[in-house]
């Protein structure tokens, strides 16, 4: 007899094979592969884009520091498209293929007088800067350095910096591009150093590390019984993480637990840095720590949360303060402005803030609330919307054209009106491989084309190691809007844009710094795709009573005239026996048939692509079985 194999869409891991398969049947498992109308279907590629540092290169190069953010706009006075990028050291800015370094500056230093030192065969160069503030880990670009013991001008003033090693109060090193061929001090006489913000800011933390009190810092750091420099330490309680907003078709930006920054896009050029929004002219009471910035719809309010109280410098993690309308700089509340504040109290912190078509909705790590506007006296209204539906990360929160999706401590949710639990079927599957001590690294991506959500995770297969000391995201779970089905995979990216009126296709960057435009052709970026799913254990009658031999898979696809799908048979003659398989079968656009001889009370089916041409869609494959003895 011919048995279609029928499935219903989305995987399902929260049950066993057995159970999936009675109960669905259900698929369990996939790679790469995603659900439309109803059907399996490989995910499209995604190829790399170059892009040069600084200038128009042939050489590629990728932005310093793990990704965090990306934001895609054109410009209003100049027509050119952009993408900002902050990672956990830098921000930049692309445009025409060209990255600049936008991060803003703590301070520069003037006219040294040969501050550099350098030692024969060696490429660590020593400068002398007094008081100069930095930590170990901390970037400097260098200006008008000539040649050094053999270390090109160029090499020294090159324009993407250098990371440091603190010395003491007075000195420091970095690692040149090359190394000296004579020992020497110099550097030249009019030598400037510009100081990028850094750990006294709250930048350049890769991972959040809970670590307080004894053994902090690196072992042997300072001498016994001697408190450790507070400048030189690293230890962080939160990853280094960006907000990116536009105002008009200016950028303004916020890294985690530090002030907010303005860069003036028609202001001086491309190359000019973000500088502080409260040395702006004009600027009152910005606050000057913040946890997160947006800005509302359609009001036009800059709205800080976990920000500093109006005169205070230490930030209140619940507390929000929003601009005057139409006036990102002025935060003192007069009796002519809409500025002011209010302290929500349900949580311990703000965790994120993005604004949707009637309110800005804002999340702490225990509750949901609406932030709406009013107009005078009060400008906003603030509801508690939920409880118990937690945010964990910065951008871990989508808004789906004024619907919100968000992952939580152990769930996912949807605002559409009221907060509700999202039903998961992978869901203890994705919280029992999710780390913890990550989460802050979560982000979502939404794929609009494909009614797709998507959370990037670090999973328990990418565990903290001596060759990886700072795990990246590595895994992902998608949600299917339109067929409310779940689908996982491994990918490793850093940060996700949907496809916009300035990007036709959804781009992502990895760990490195690396571009890719995604839904483009069909492979890795050249290479292999390996994209699989596979179906729980079906019954192959109502009473699972029978034995059955299945001899033949009639195959119902779509895929072009250079796809291989590979088919494999799995049987069970009891739930917890032995798993054969038979095949791997191959199944191309011409493949009316295939022939097999396997045997069970119930079945799996896995297909598999590996190649890098592979495009395909799954329909009602079809088996012949008929009943059949123990031998």
């Amino acid at each position: 007899m011919l048995v279609p194999l029928i499935f219903k869409p989305g995987i399902v891991k929260d049950l066993t094979e057995y159970s999936s398969g009675r109960n669905g049947p259900f698929y369990t498992d996939s790679n790469l592969v995603r659900f439309r109308n109803g059907y399996p279907t490989k995910i499209g590629g995604w190829q790399q884009e170059t892009y040069s540092l600084g200038t128009a290169t042939s050489t590629v190069g990728t932005v310093q520091g793990a990704p965090r953010k990306i934001l895609a706009w054109r410009g209003i006075s100049d027509g050119s498209d952009y993408i900002a990028i902050g990672t956990h050291s830098h921000v930049y800015v692309i445009k025409d293929s060209i990255a600049y370094d936008i991060t803003p500056l703590r301070k520069t230093t003037t006219n040294l007088t040969n501050p550099l030192v350098v030692t024969n065969g060696s490429a660590t160069v020593t400068v002398t800067d007094s008081s100069h503030g930095a930590s170990t880990g901390d970037y400097i670009v260098i200006e008008q350095a000539v040649a050094t013991g053999g270390i090109t001008a160029a090499t020294l003033n090159d324009i993407n910096g250098y990371e440091i090693t603190k010395v003491d109060n007075n000195s420091y090193t970095f690692v040149a591009g090359s190394a000296a061929t004579s020992g020497a001090t110099g550097g030249g006489t009019s030598i400037d150093i510009k100081y990028l913000i850094g750990n006294a800011e709250n930048v350049g933390n890769q991972s959040a590390d809970p670590a307080l009190g004894w053994g902090v810092g690196t072992w042997g750091q300072g001498a016994w019984n001697e408190p450790r420099d507070g400048t030189s330490t690293t230890v962080s309680l939160e990853a280094t993480n960006w907000t990116l907003v536009l105002w008009g078709e200016d950028l303004l930006l916020n890294n985690v637990s530090g002030q907010i920054y303005y860069w003036d896009l028609s202001d001086a050029g491309i190359s000019t840095r973000a500088a502080l929004v409260s040395a702006e002219s004009g600027a009152s009471n910005v606050p000057s720590s913040n946890k997160t910035i947006t800005v509302s719809f359609p009001d036009r309010h800059l709205i800080s949360g976990g920000c500093s109280p109006l005169g205070a410098t230490t930030a209140d993690p619940m507390l929000v303060r929003f601009s005057n309308q139409e006036d990102f700089v002025t935060f003192t509340p007069t009796a002519t402005n809409t500025s002011g504040d209010q302290r929500l109290e349900v949580g311990t912190k703000i965790v994120s803030m993005l604004p949707t078509k009637d309110e800005t909705f804002i999340q702490t790590d225990e509750a949901a609330y609406g932030m709406t506007f009013v107009g005078p006296p009060f400008t906003f209204s603030f509801r508690l919307l939920a409880v118990n539906c937690g945010a964990v990360s910065l951008h871990g929160s989508a808004n789906v054209d004024g619907d919100v999706y968000w992952i939580g401590k152990s769930n996912f949710f949807v605002y559409n009106g009221s907060v509700q639990e999202l039903p998961c079927s992978v869901q203890h599957f994705v919280f029992d491989r999710m780390q913890a001590n990550f989460f802050d690294k979560v982000f979502v991506g939404h794929n609009k084309k494909f009614n797709e959500i998507t959370w990037f995770y670090v999973s328990t297969d990418n565990e903290v190691s001596g060759t990886n000391p700072e795990p990246e995201p590595d895994s992902y779970v998608t949600f299917n809007y339109a067929d409310a089905a779940w689908s996982i995979g491994t990918l490793q990216r850093n940060a996700w844009s949907d496809a916009t009126n300035v990007r036709q296709v959804p781009f992502a960057l990895d760990k490195d710094g690396k571009l890719y435009n995604h839904e483009t052709g069909t492979s890795d970026d050249g290479s292999a795709m390996s994209a699989f799913i596979e179906s729980g254990d079906v019954e192959l009658d109502s009473t699972g009573e029978n034995l059955f031999m299945v001899d033949k898979i009639i195959p119902d696809a779509i895929m072009t005239t250079d796809t291989s799908l590979s088919v494999q048979i799995k049987t069970r003659k009891y739930p917890n026996a032995t798993e054969v398989t038979k095949g791997s079968f191959t199944v191309t656009s011409t493949t009316d048939k295939v022939s097999t001889r396997a045997k069970g009370r119930q079945m799996a089916i896995r297909f598999s692509s590996s190649g890098t041409n592979d495009e395909w869609s799954l329909g009602d494959f079809r088996i012949n079985a008929r009943k059949d003895g123990m031998r």
